[in-house]
């Protein structure tokens, strides 16, 4: 439900991220399209909650060569082990308590994610890669869903670029955060920090002014041990 919600604002998401072509810079890029990643997960405030579960899984597909994003995944996950949120996982990721009740388990999800993945060939001919802020979410989070639930993590999670290293070197800025990146580059925070799909979509904003001010090679930085 939430995927086919988050499909039909694409226009809206689009233009939040577009960049003039003007501005635009071709450069030649290692990948096709970057799929940016931002889970949120499980928690409770001042104590570790274990295990933590993926609760939001959002994936936008940005194109190398026009900036834009293609493609939306979004869905909310109803966890298994502590299906209650807590006030503070709700006050800080916006996800409430209806969300993820109304949401299938993480297995269906994943599988859903991958036939999305497949049927809009992302993954053909290494053409793809995924892009996440910091290595917690494909480096600790997913490895960690993927125990609990008791499934495989397929070959092509093993690697992926993390924002934060590539932003260093096109910036020579060493960021601390996502809300730090956007600060450097004096662009606003659009929508909720913490919410999953904001966040995937101010990532996206972010990768545009590389790719096009900075002229960013965006390469693989993480590999999973």
């Amino acid at each position: 439900m939430a995927h086919r919600l988050l499909r039909s604002n694409l226009s809206k998401i689009n233009r939040l991220t577009s960049v003039k072509k003007s501005e635009s810079v071709a450069v030649k890029q290692t990948f096709e399209y970057l799929l940016i990643i931002d889970f949120e997960a499980t928690c409770q405030k001042d104590e570790a909650l274990k295990p933590q579960e993926i609760i939001e899984f959002p994936c936008l597909a940005v194109s190398t060569t026009t900036w834009e994003v293609k493609d939306v995944f979004h869905e909310y996950i109803r966890p298994q082990v502590h299906p209650v949120l807590t006030t503070y996982c709700t006050k800080l990721t916006g996800i409430i308590q209806e969300m993820t009740d109304q949401s299938q388990h993480f297995p269906d999800t994943f599988l859903n994610f991958q036939r999305w993945l497949h049927k809009s060939g992302y993954l053909e001919n290494g053409k793809s890669t995924f892009v996440t802020c910091g290595d917690w979410d494909l480096g600790v989070m997913l490895p960690e869903q993927c125990a609990i639930s008791q499934i495989p993590i397929p070959k092509y999670f093993n690697e992926w670029i993390n924002l934060k290293d590539t932003f260093r070197h096109a910036t020579a800025y060493h960021p601390r955060s996502l809300k730090d990146m956007l600060k450097h580059l004096n662009l606003p925070l659009c929508g909720h920090l913490h919410s999953g799909i904001d966040d995937t979509n101010n990532m996206a904003r972010i990768i545009q002014l590389l790719g096009t001010k900075y002229q960013t090679d965006f390469r693989v930085t993480s590999v999973a041990r």
